[in-house]
């Protein structure tokens, strides 16, 4: 659970603002521009068939009107991390990230 908060502070402050979402319910009403950001996938390195090291993964999104936004190039800077796709829906441009943190 701190490791999740500790990402929530990084995400927030990387934003600018408190509009950072994880697994967020259908029924919020969320402000843009956004980070929404949910559990991926784990890595777990093994050595002597015991688990020594676990990594969770995040798939990270950010979503702003603003096509231009700099908010995708503090993202791609983080360590571990790696651009996946981009859309548009909404009239909102969507990057999606994969995040190990």
């Amino acid at each position: 659970m701190a490791q999740r908060t500790s990402l929530q502070a990084l995400l927030e402050g990387l934003l600018g603002s408190r509009n950072v979402y994880f697994q967020p319910p259908p029924s919020i009403q969320m402000q843009y521009p956004a980070i929404i950001y949910r559990r991926d996938d784990d890595s777990v390195g093994h050595a002597g068939n015991k688990p020594y090291n676990r990594r969770i993964r995040y798939e990270v999104m950010v979503i702003d009107a603003n096509p231009d936004s700099i908010i995708h190039g503090k993202i791609a800077a983080l360590p571990l991390c790696r651009f996946d796709r981009f859309y548009t829906a909404d009239k909102l441009n969507h990057d999606v990230f994969k995040l190990f943190f």
